[in-house]
């Protein structure tokens, strides 16, 4: 990660000990996970200790300290949307891309994890991609949700009739 744009974050939030959740969020958004030695500058310059700042990383979920996907895939198994077939969903994601729960594809493309409520009970089955909500999913729409993404189109793009 270039430390010039590390620096650029860490000057938009005054180099304040109180902004370090955002600082965090910031630097994540670069390359979508926290490395450790960008962790270990980012402990200097604030002069705050690596084992707090590790703290905070490990106890926000949002976090994560292994390189992820450029899109977060979410299946929510959820009351409704295990009723609805999402587990069914999870086992073609997990088919079709090779990878199991917590994992990135080797492409980092995908990362996939399961969610115990999305909050979109009415819709379920439920998977989110990025922001993007897709309700009403069965396996067979699977793969176009998925190569929709692989081709960089955004969700209204998704053709899944």
């Amino acid at each position: 990660m270039k430390i010039e744009k590390i620096d650029s974050i860490l000057k938009k939030h005054e180099y304040r000990h109180s902004e370090i959740i955002g600082i965090m969020q910031d630097v994540q958004g670069i390359e979508n996970y926290l490395p450790e030695g960008t962790l270990r500058y980012i402990s200097e310059k604030l002069e705050l200790s690596l084992t707090r700042i590790f703290d905070i990383v490990t106890f926000y979920k949002a976090f994560s300290l292994v390189p992820r996907g450029r899109h977060m895939i979410k299946v929510c198994c959820g009351t409704a949307c295990h009723l609805g077939g999402a587990m069914q969903n999870l086992d073609r994601i997990k088919r079709t891309l090779h990878v199991r729960e917590g994992e990135t594809t080797e492409d980092r493309m995908f990362s996939l994890e399961t969610v115990n409520c999305l909050g979109t009970c009415a819709l379920a089955p439920v998977i989110q991609i990025g922001e993007d909500y897709h309700d009403a999913v069965i396996p067979g729409k699977i793969d176009n949700i998925l190569a929709a993404y692989s081709a960089g189109h955004e969700r209204q793009e998704v053709a899944t009739d």
